[in-house]
């Protein structure tokens, strides 16, 4: 694990709250595959028998930033902090989830906890690989409490009733399946 100048590891955070700024008001986040390597990984674990992991640029852009975040259009992932490692290169941040849609008294549904990104910087201006982690029970739980007010979109039903068809979905995996591992 190379170390990097700051200067440089704070301009690559920069740039990347910009763009994922700029993907969020357009609801498609697959512009940001173009911060990975060409050989890049994101993963993160899906519960006690599954993980997701994307595998090279087009398979980030594809799955990871395009099936995965397939539904999600509307919603913000505000950093609340950003750690920079520039000995180890490596960079973690800590964000919320918040939809679009609003509840009955007006607040905006969130995921409850906290949800994060831990990356390896490649040099360049480019992660060679991501780790995400969430609150799965958080997530499903207000997946159902919109569910249940009729306030997801069509989007995420489609993306709901695709993890529901008991069909495989690319980029997941049986736990210490997947082609690399998360740790």
């Amino acid at each position: 694990m190379p170390a990097f100048p700051r200067d440089e590891l704070d301009e690559m955070v920069r740039r990347w709250q910009e763009a994922n700024r700029r993907c969020e008001e357009a609801g498609d986040w697959r512009p940001l595959a173009e911060f990975y390597t060409e050989d890049a990984t994101y993963g993160w674990n899906v519960g006690p028998d599954q993980d997701f992991m994307a595998v090279g640029r087009d398979q980030i852009r594809d799955l990871a930033l395009g099936s995965e975040m397939g539904g999600l259009d509307g919603w913000s992932y505000p950093y609340q902090r950003i750690l920079v490692d520039d000995r180890q290169g490596e960079v973690v941040g800590f964000w919320r989830q918040i939809a679009d849609a609003r509840r009955p008294d007006g607040s905006a549904y969130e995921v409850a906890g906290i949800g994060g990104s831990w990356f390896r910087y490649a040099g360049d201006f480019r992660w060679s690989w991501q780790r995400d982690w969430f609150d799965l029970g958080n997530v499903t739980a207000l997946f159902v409490e919109m569910m249940k007010a009729g306030a997801l979109s069509d989007g995420m039903r489609r993306r709901l009733d695709r993890a529901a068809s008991g069909e495989p979905v690319p980029g997941y995996h049986r736990r210490s399946r997947t082609p690399v591992p998360l740790w």
